[in-house]
């Protein structure tokens, strides 16, 4: 069996790898592998410090997808915005995760997420409570073998909307990354983690300054699909958001909550106010029609936020 170092990264350390700003992208695995390499290095290009990317259905699978990301590039952490326990057992997710950390030097973060019941029961499995589940999956990880060489073990958070999830973030991985949360949510969650663990919350962005434009696109392209699980409704309900706010597609009020619209400067004000509630690193989502990439978005915004 190859010698191991069995320490993780500090949760500083790879705050520091992630930088201020990173990009979050829940379309690029419905590209191609050769449009994915084109988008991936151009965020390297821009100067964002990650990619997150989401797990879905029936798109590419997270290791292989993470894979075909970091070969792409040099310097671009790329960060699972999760990887959903349900999937795969937590053997595999150990091994998998220690296969990239060591074939790119660091470069892989490993986020863990206990999904949504649509999308575990879609897969035939049964969805349980998840804060019991990913205890028990984080528990089985650790105790797991992996026989690879290893440089650095990789690095892990967890998807946290809830007070409880956020501690076990704090207990058993090195942060969190947060999903469809405000400014609020993260003031909350850098109280309950205290001042060392990492905190990674996603932003989804729109440079539309219409206020009736921007937000009848995002009611179409982004909160509605979300308003329908529960997990998330019920976070916002801990926020202070009531069933007025989830008709329609969301209130305006909700709206403007989760997503930053308007000019750069808008934009800009909000990344600030996730920093100045405690977050590390900011995870940039832009909102597009007709499942676009955003990429005019993210050059627009680049300059302005990349400085903070």
């Amino acid at each position: 069996m190859a010698q191991q170092d069995t320490t993780a990264p500090e949760p500083r350390e790879v705050a520091a790898r992630l930088g201020r700003v990173g990009v979050w992208h829940g379309g690029i695995g419905r590209l191609s592998a050769a449009a994915e390499r084109e988008f991936a290095a151009e965020v390297e290009r821009l100067g964002y410090g990650a990619l997150w990317f989401g797990e879905a259905q029936a798109t590419k699978e997270a290791f292989a997808h993470a894979g075909l990301l970091l070969a792409a590039t040099e310097r671009l952490t790329v960060a699972t915005g999760i990887a959903n326990i349900w999937v795969r057992d937590a053997t595999a997710m150990n091994a998998g995760a220690h296969t990239l950390a060591e074939a790119y030097d660091g470069r892989f973060l490993l986020g863990l997420g206990a999904s949504h019941a649509p999308q575990v029961n879609g897969r035939g499995h049964t969805y349980a409570k998840p804060l019991a589940a990913m205890r028990s999956y984080l528990e089985a990880m650790d105790e797991a073998t992996y026989e690879g060489p290893v440089a650095t073990p990789p690095a892990r958070v967890l998807a946290a909307l809830g007070p409880k999830m956020v501690e076990l973030a704090g207990e058993r991985a090195a942060g969190v990354h947060s999903y469809f949360v405000t400014p609020e949510h993260t003031a909350g969650a850098r109280e309950i983690l205290g001042g060392t663990p990492l905190l990674a919350p996603e932003q989804a962005v729109l440079l539309e300054t219409d206020p009736a434009t921007a937000r009848a696109l995002i009611r179409e392209h982004h909160l509605g699909f979300y308003l329908a699980l529960p997990n998330y409704v019920n976070s916002l309900r801990r926020l202070g958001f009531d069933d007025d706010d989830f008709t329609g597609g969301g209130s305006d009020r909700l709206v403007d909550a989760i997503v930053a619209w308007g000019d750069v400067d808008a934009i800009r004000r909000r990344v600030r106010e996730h920093h100045d509630a405690g977050a590390d690193h900011v995870a940039l989502q832009p909102i597009v029609a007709d499942r676009g990439l955003g990429l005019d978005q993210l050059r627009e915004l680049a300059p302005a936020l990349l400085d903070q």
